[in-house]
Order: C-alpha cells, then sequence, then structure tokens
C-alpha cells in the first residue's frame, strides 16, 4: 500500500461523498473498499456514491452497492470510453448500462456527458454527443439522477442538456466553471459537486461560484483516487479525506461548519433520490 495521509479530524455531522471510485483508488492505493468505507465512517463520511465509467465499472459499483448499505450505484459508459470504442462496441455496452440502470441499488445516470480536454477530435465529439444524449434519455426514463461529467465543454453540455430535456435530478460532477456557468447550471436545476480542486490556490473561478451557489445546491465529493484536496493535494485521493473539502467550503462560505455538514448531508439525500443505508429501500423510477 502506498503512504496513505492521516485520518483528519471527524465532522461534527455526517456528510456524504457524491462521487467515488472505490475500485480505482483500490488499484492505485492498495486500499481495498472495506477499509476505504471504515475510514469514512470514521471521521463522519457516512454514505459514499460510488460510480462506474465503463462496463468493468458498473458492474462493480453494482455489486459494491449490494455488499455495502452505506453504498449507492451509478452507471455509465463515461465520454472518453464512448470515443474510444468500436462502432460496433458501443451499442451493446450501453444495452448493459440500460439494464444495470434498473437496478434498485442504482441511484444514478453517470458519469455521462462531454470531454474536450482528452478527446479532440471532432469525430471523437460527435460520439460523446450521441452518447450523452442516450444518457439523458435513460436518466429521464429511469428516474435516475443524471451524473454529468464537463471538461472544457461547458457550452456543449448545456447545448445537449437544453436539446434532450433537462432531468429531474442533475449534478454536475467536479464542478469546473466560473461564476456565469454556475448559474447557467443552477438556472437548469442542477446542483453543483465540488471537489478537492476548489481548494487550490489558483482555482479563484471556482471559489466565486461556490459563493454564488445557494447553499442547497452544493454537493461535495473526491472523486478518489483523484483530485485530494489541499494540504496533500498529488497524493492518492479517498473518502476520508473529505473533511478537508467540507472544512474548506464552510470557510469560504463563512458559515458554520456543523451547518454546511447537514446541508451537504441533505442535498446529497435530495440529489441521489433520497436516503440510503439499512433502513431504507428505493423502488424502480
Amino acid at each position: 500500500m502506498v503512504s496513505l495521509p492521516p485520518l483528519p479530524d471527524p465532522l461534527p455531522h455526517p456528510v456524504v461523498d457524491s462521487h467515488c471510485h472505490l475500485d480505482t483508488a483500490s488499484e492505485v492505493s492498495g486500499l481495498d473498499p472495506d477499509e476505504a468505507i471504515g475510514r469514512a465512517a470514521a471521521v463522519g463520511v457516512t454514505k459514499i456514491v460510488q460510480i462506474g465509467c465503463d462496463l468493468a465499472g458498473a458492474h462493480f459499483a453494482v455489486e459494491a452497492a449490494e455488499r455495502w448499505d452505506a453504498v449507492v450505484a451509478g452507471v455509465a459508459i463515461h465520454p472518453n470510453d464512448a470515443a474510444r470504442m468500436a462502432a460496433d462496441e458501443l451499442p451493446l455496452a450501453l444495452a448493459e448500462i440500460e439494464r444495470l440502470a434498473r437496478h434498485p441499488r442504482v441511484r444514478a445516470v453517470g458519469e455521462t456527458g462531454l470531454d474536450h480536454y482528452r478527446t479532440r477530435d471532432e469525430a471523437g465529439h460527435r460520439i460523446q454527443r450521441d452518447a450523452f444524449a442516450w444518457h439523458i434519455g435513460l436518466a429521464r426514463a429511469t428516474g435516475r439522477t443524471l451524473v454529468i461529467h464537463d471538461r472544457d465543454a461547458h457550452a456543449e453540455v448545456l447545448d445537449v442538456l437544453d436539446a434532450e430535456g433537462v432531468p429531474d435530478r442533475v449534478v454536475m460532477h467536479c464542478f469546473s466553471g466560473d461564476a456565469a456557468f454556475a448559474r447557467a447550471c443552477l438556472d437548469r436545476g442542477a446542483w453543483l459537486s465540488y471537489a478537492g480542486p476548489v481548494t487550490f490556490k489558483p482555482n479563484e473561478h471556482l471559489r466565486d461560484a461556490l459563493r454564488l451557489t445557494p447553499l442547497d445546491r452544493i454537493l461535495t465529493e473526491t472523486d478518489a483516487p483523484y483530485l485530494t484536496p489541499v494540504p496533500f493535494r498529488g497524493r492518492s485521493n479517498a473518502s476520508y479525506l473529505i473533511p478537508h473539502t467540507a472544512r474548506f467550503l464552510a470557510a469560504t462560505l463563512d458559515r458554520d461548519l456543523s451547518e454546511v455538514c447537514r446541508a451537504l448531508e441533505q442535498n446529497a439525500y435530495d440529489a441521489f433520490g433520497g436516503r440510503w443505508g439499512a433502513e431504507t429501500t428505493q423502488t424502480d423510477g
């Protein structure tokens, strides 16, 4: 196992990691999902949304949600994966995502969207737009939350959303825009999820967006094992490091930490269709 950051002080109220990759984190850091979930619970991160980005990840997400009460799943084909798949392979993958999306432990269709950073050719962009539109339709048909990956494609993401019809619940994963883009997303009813980059010194545009975002529309996430917050930027991320981001959000907003944590927890339940755990269930949308 690589050297992991120490556990932070526990939060005063439970929060939810609204976007995590427990499987990838285990491969990168050696922190197995059981221990990752346990460490998170020890510091007040009591629930996790496990996101699958390809077929293997989607199957893992469903299996994780079946195994651990703290976990619910999101399933999709990531835009970069969609752009790289063979023409006859992608429809088969999407058919399997549609089947998995109807599982009762799946709360989200995502992450899906557009990525103009890693996919730069127009043919790839067309495939991404078509796949994104398909995932939007699936979210609408199943009543699942749409989780959007948006990298260097702000205007195009909104264009596709508007053309296809905005689902009832939309989460902007690892929100990366400025205040104007935040306003445009909020106008469409989205929740904005702030990850480790909001703590990075150069990213004042993210903090401007955060200050504009109503408290009841803010989520937080790790995207573990990526995007580790300050003071451990560059090291492997995990759900137990959410307290660093939560404390930063509270300080930036000049709000009481307990108030912010309570909002983050409730917002996650609102964004992903209600509470989950041993005491709760969910039916298909």
